[in-house]
């Protein structure tokens, strides 16, 4: 009996209907309807179309979360794909280890985390996840199963990294976890003025913080554009802790969450309402305690379960860009500006400082400044977007595919020109299109 579902990403738009098979070996891929295409699914967290397969099979790869092996003594944890960042924390995180990755949620597969090459505010440091991956095994459309490597099949295993899952569906992986003598860090909350004072300061503490991220007010203009909070921190030891957290230095905390239990209405989020909740979090980051446990430090939203409900129905989308550090002040200004003055009621925008690339040709970090908006979805919003796309361009930056909801083909081709190279692996590993997604048909990433 066929498993129709309505699918959508993280920002709940868009909506399509899906056929979901959920294998629990790569047989149960292998043996799916001829002629359909597949695209493996994680926890739904991509915000956009990456997990969606509008009439064809998405391959919910949940119950591929298996442990596969563990070395205490070098942190190398060998996993099936469908294991989540979540698990692992929860499993090697009192044996004093860590993912050396952490993007803004910690339910994440390690499935999605490379075909998204996802990142974090240390980027600038320890770049993204592909830094950190040894090898993984790979069900390709012939139905064979190899291992890629920098040494093994070094092209597959390097177009993967933002390949948004589209050459084949990734088994397991093979992870160097971080050594961690605390769950703690120790922080620094730095209010800042404006958009010029907020790249200075970034710039001067570059060095000596590990972790580096800065929440923008985005309805300020004028003089106070870009005033916000930068966040600084570093892995704490732990005689730096107070004496009540070296009883258990290695916390990890249950998985209890608050709920938002429906969707709310769509007026409730007004430029109004954005304001309060800004000013709201205004004061809890620039409140950050000298010491934080992880949950605070890199995943303050998973407290709250299903938060993107407060978005409504009508969904949202997260747009991220990256640009080049030349002119980074005036840029940044210029496209805060827009935002600003875009009327699409911006609800959060987040600045972080990148560094060198490392990924494949499809891969989204380079060295430069990344911002990362919320936007409810709403009839402005798709006039505004393809505007704020040409300036990105014009700068020489990109949009995150693995949050994108909108780019059109000919848009992502001027921002990823290199595309050709990963096309011609796509020809090679997949020239029948075996592995496709509603992104893939939108941004022409089939043969």
């Amino acid at each position: 009996m066929k498993n129709v579902q309505m699918l959508a990403g993280w920002g709940n738009y868009p909506k399509v209907q899906s056929e979901v098979i959920t294998p629990r070996h790569a047989h149960d891929i292998l043996v799916t309807e001829v002629g359909k295409t597949i695209i493996a699914r994680g926890l739904g967290r991509s915000y956009g179309d990456q997990a969606v397969n509008q009439d064809q099979l998405v391959a919910s790869c949940i119950r591929l979360n298996h442990f596969l092996s563990f070395d205490e003594a070098t942190g190398v944890l060998a996993c099936e794909a469908g294991v989540s960042l979540a698990e692992i924390i929860e499993v090697v995180g009192p044996k004093g280890w860590f993912p050396a990755i952490c993007p803004g949620t910690k339910y994440v597969t390690v499935g999605g985390a490379i075909a998204n090459d996802i990142h974090g505010k240390a980027h600038h440091v320890d770049g993204s996840f592909i830094s950190y991956v040894i090898d993984f095994n790979i069900l390709l459309a012939d139905g064979s199963i190899v291992t890629a490597s920098r040494e093994e099949h070094p092209e597959l295993f390097f177009a993967n990294f933002g390949g948004l899952g589209l050459l084949g569906l990734i088994l397991s992986a093979r992870i160097q976890l971080r050594e961690i003598n605390t769950t703690y860090f120790s922080q620094r909350a730095i209010v800042v003025q404006d958009i010029d004072e907020m790249v200075d300061t970034i710039e001067a503490t570059n060095d000596k913080y590990q972790y580096s991220v800065a929440w923008i007010d985005p309805l300020a203009k004028g003089k106070n554009l870009g005033y916000g909070v930068l966040t600084l921190g570093n892995q704490a030891m732990q005689e730096d802790l107070p004496a009540n957290l070296r009883k258990n230095p290695l916390k990890i905390s249950p998985q209890k969450r608050l709920n938002v239990p429906f969707f709310l209405p769509d007026f409730a989020l007004n430029n109004f309402s954005v304001k309060i909740l800004n000013q709201l979090i205004y004061f809890i980051q620039k409140s950050a305690t000298d010491i934080a446990h992880y949950e605070r430090f890199f995943f303050p939203l998973d407290a709250i379960n299903q938060w993107n409900r407060g978005y409504g129905k009508r969904g949202f989308t997260q747009y991220q860009f990256v640009i080049p550090m030349h002119d980074a002040k005036i840029r940044l200004r210029r496209i805060l500006e827009m935002i600003a003055g875009s009327g699409c009621t911006p609800f959060l925008n987040v600045l972080k400082k990148m560094g060198k690339q490392q990924g494949g040709a499809l891969s989204f970090p380079f060295e430069g400044y990344t911002l990362a908006i919320d936007f409810p979805i709403s009839p402005q919003l798709f006039a505004f977007i393809p505007q704020l796309d040409q300036l990105i361009i014009a700068y020489g930056g990109r949009v995150y595919l693995g949050k994108d909801a909108l780019l059109d083909q000919e848009t992502f081709r001027k921002m990823y020109p290199q595309y050709q190279e990963w096309m011609k692996l796509k020809a090679k590993y997949d020239p029948d299109n075996r592995f496709s997604s509603n992104i893939a048909r939108r941004l022409g990433l089939e043969t």
